[in-house]
C-alpha cells in the first residue's frame, strides 16, 4: 500500500524540492530544513469514538436480527445467555471494526478531532523535529524549520535565535499562514517550493550568505511517514 506521502508527491517532486532548498540557501547563511509528515499525532480518542458509534450500530442491528422474543419452543428462539452473548459479541466486533476503519480513513478522524488538538499536535511534533533534526544546533543559530503535516493540513515554521532576532516572529507566522493557505489551493510540491523561495528571499535580506559559509545540514526534504 502506498504511503500518504507517496500519494501526494511524485518521484520527480523530491529533487525539485531539494533543488528549491539549495537555491534558497544559496542566498542566505541560514540553514533551511523542510519536513513533510504524514501525521503529527496518534489521535487514539477519535478512533475510539468512531469505534463506539460502530459498536452502538452493531448492537442495534443484533437486537433487531436476533430472535430473542420468539416464544419458547420455536426454532428461532434463543436461551437468554446466548442472546446476551450475541449482543456482547456485536458490541466488541463493532468497536474493533469502527476503530480500525477510523485509523485508515482520514475524514472520519477529522470529524471527531478538535481543530485545537490538531494544532497542538502539529506544534509539538514540529518542536520535537526542530531539535531531533539538528536544526537547533547550527553554529550561528540560523536554523529554520518548515514543517507540513498532511493529516492535519497544517504547517509550522520554527526558527533558531538568530533568525528570530533578524527576521522577527511576525514574519515567520506570516510565512506559516501563507504556506497553510497555499496547501489548500496548490499541489503540495508547488506550495512547499514557493514557501522555500519566499523564505530564502526574506532571509537573504537579513542573513545574507558570506564567502566562508559552510553548509551544515543536508539540502534535502525530510520525510516522516509515522508519528514517533
Amino acid at each position: 500500500m502506498m504511503s500518504t506521502i507517496s500519494r501526494k508527491l511524485a518521484r520527480d517532486d523530491y529533487p525539485r524540492i531539494n533543488e528549491a532548498v539549495a537555491a534558497a540557501e544559496s542566498r542566505t547563511s541560514a540553514e533551511i530544513v523542510p519536513v513533510l509528515a504524514a501525521v503529527s499525532g496518534r489521535y487514539d480518542r477519535p478512533e475510539d469514538i468512531v469505534g463506539l458509534w460502530f459498536a452502538a450500530g452493531s448492537l442495534a442491528l443484533a437486537w433487531w436480527l436476533v430472535p430473542e422474543h420468539a416464544r419458547a419452543g420455536d426454532w428461532g428462539s434463543l436461551p437468554p445467555w446466548a442472546y446476551l452473548l450475541a449482543l456482547i459479541a456485536s458490541v466488541v466486533v463493532g468497536f474493533i471494526v469502527g476503530a480500525s476503519i477510523a485509523a485508515r480513513v482520514d475524514w472520519l478522524r477529522h470529524l471527531f478531532t478538535p481543530t485545537q488538538q490538531m494544532r497542538d499536535e502539529v506544534t509539538s511534533r514540529a518542536r520535537q523535529v526542530f531539535f531531533d533534526s539538528r536544526v537547533h544546533h547550527t553554529a550561528g543559530r540560523t536554523g529554520l524549520l518548515i514543517y507540513i503535516s498532511l493529516f492535519e493540513r497544517m504547517a509550522a515554521v520554527l526558527a533558531d535565535d538568530a533568525v528570530i532576532e533578524k527576521l522577527g516572529q511576525p514574519a515567520l507566522d506570516d510565512l506559516r499562514d501563507q504556506l497553510t493557505a497555499s496547501l489548500r489551493t496548490q499541489p503540495l510540491c508547488e506550495a512547499l517550493c514557493a514557501a522555500l523561495s519566499t523564505a530564502g528571499q526574506r532571509l537573504a535580506a537579513v542573513l545574507p550568505r558570506s564567502e566562508g559559509d559552510i553548509n551544515e545540514l543536508p539540502d534535502a526534504l525530510v520525510v516522516l511517514d509515522r508519528p514517533l
